[in-house]
């Protein structure tokens, strides 16, 4: 009897210190981060406003194309589509690619936009599922759709690369809207350092609860439900902290498939997207890492933060729960497919900060955290852990996840003001505070689901419900 006491007390010992240590490691990586991400604002220069940008950069600007994946995205793709069209820059197209869609996504581009089948010579580049038809508008030249069976995004994202002939593309989800200066923005470190910078990242918002009007956000509203207001400081955090962060170290792992520029040769080098992937945005970045450290070439992959795409948020549990354990399910993916990279001097800081950024936050921390939640609480009622040590663990998680959230807060205040009223700044300050009481915990509930999924070889998207970007059901 004694033997297993002394057992179960060495077992709960380790699996204490295993929760301390990757609690401690993720703690250390988020100051971190928060520490890089103030330093790296400080030293940006003043937000140059749009004309100054267009006069600096108009004549000089290379084209871009803006490539739409679209599956079932009858809802919001026209009002997309209409926003992207009138973005301002100088030369660029927008390529919709229609895959294999249930719905009348490609019926509502044809109606709106007169779209009538046309030929097109184009590179196979990349390898994709067939294309049944390109479409081009009497409207305007700036447009082409193309008609592809279904073979899921990354696929999409292949054949929109081969059908443009752009040097630059920028990917963006058909439920999202670009403020109108977003691609100049972006396209300015490519026009800076062109040798050099391969991959541009900019910030994603959420939409809900602003007013929109013909493709343009009118009036900035934080939404009205609290599941979204939740994740409204989540992307804060995302966006600004971490990715600016890693950006400042050229250690980014993600640009986001909601919003990102690649240059074209770099990715048909690496093969375009990995088709089946669940994180196919995250496999891309990882993927450039790669090769550019293979061939020995000095490159940028960066984040700034004034580009700004607007998305719509899920609003109820189900579709966000689903969501989350995709997430999950496509960064264990990536971490185990290239997993060769962890820790290899030969990627340097990418194998040593950013995948081991991936292993303590993405592979180890929901298990852990999650196992913190049963077990510390648990070994408190066994009186295998002191009362002290139970409040003192649980006070330190909550006061330091609420730090965390408002200096994030006050970074996006600090660089892109996009909340002009007090009142919504307070709101968004009593969200950071109360996410980590209940929402956070639900997050790690759902990415330890995404883990089982992962194990059980789930590779099921599930649907994500749209209320549409007007914020009325349709």
């Amino acid at each position: 009897m004694a033997d297993w006491s002394h057992q179960i007390v060495l077992a709960a010992t380790i699996l204490s210190w295993f929760i301390i240590g990757a609690g401690l490691a993720q703690t250390t990586i988020y100051l971190l981060q928060l520490i890089f991400a103030g330093y790296a604002l400080s030293k940006r220069p003043p937000v140059a406003r749009s004309a100054l940008l267009w006069h600096r950069y108009g004549d000089v600007a290379p084209p871009i194309a803006l490539l739409v994946p679209a599956y079932n995205e009858a809802l919001n793709v026209v009002e997309s589509v209409h926003s992207m069209l009138a973005l301002e820059y100088p030369n660029f197209e927008v390529v919709v690619i229609n895959d294999g869609s249930k719905d009348d996504t490609l019926q509502r581009l044809i109606e709106a936009f007169k779209l009538t089948k046309f030929h097109r010579p184009y590179e196979e580049a990349l390898a994709h599922k067939p294309i049944r038809g390109l479409y081009s508008s009497p409207m305007t030249e700036r447009l082409f759709v193309v008609d592809k069976e279904n073979g899921g995004k990354a696929d999409a994202q292949n054949a929109g690369i081969n059908v443009c002939r752009a040097p630059l593309f920028c990917v963006i989800d058909g439920d999202s809207i670009l403020e109108p200066d977003a691609l100049m923005r972006a396209a300015q470190p490519f026009i800076d350092d062109p040798e050099r910078t391969i991959a541009v990242g900019g910030t994603i918002r959420i939409a809900n609860g602003s007013k929109i009007e013909a493709g343009r956000v009118r009036e900035i509203h934080l939404p009205r439900r609290l599941l979204p207001l939740f994740q409204v400081v989540e992307y804060l955090r995302a966006f600004l902290m971490a990715r600016l962060a890693w950006s400042s170290i050229n250690t980014l792992m993600l640009v986001s498939g909601a919003f990102g520029m690649f240059r074209r040769a770099e990715v048909v080098a690496v093969g375009g997207f990995t088709k089946g992937s669940m994180g196919e945005d995250l496999d891309l970045v990882i993927k450039l890492h790669r090769h550019m450290r293979d061939i020995g070439r000095k490159y940028r992959i960066q984040f700034i933060p004034e580009p700004v795409c607007w998305t719509e948020a899920p609003e109820t549990l189900s579709v966000l729960a689903r969501q989350r354990s995709r997430w999950q399910r496509g960064a264990l993916e990536c971490f185990f497919r290239y997993r060769s990279m962890l820790f290899n001097p030969r990627y340097g800081r990418v194998g040593f900060l950013g995948f081991g950024h991936i292993l303590i936050v993405d592979v180890l921390g929901p298990v852990a955290e999650v196992l913190g939640y049963i077990l510390i609480p648990a070994f408190w009622l066994l009186g295998i852990l002191s009362a002290e040590y139970l409040l003192a663990f649980t006070a330190l998680i909550f006061t330091y996840g609420v730090t965390v959230s408002v200096c994030s807060l006050i970074l996006e205040e600090a660089e892109l003001q996009r909340f002009p009223r007090a009142r919504d700044l307070a709101v968004l300050t009593a969200a950071a505070v109360i996410e980590n009481f209940g929402y956070r915990q639900l997050n790690n509930f759902w990415r330890v689901k995404g883990w089982w999924q992962y194990l059980r070889g789930n590779q099921g998207w599930g649907e994500m419900t749209r209320t549409g970007l007007g914020g009325a059901k349709k």
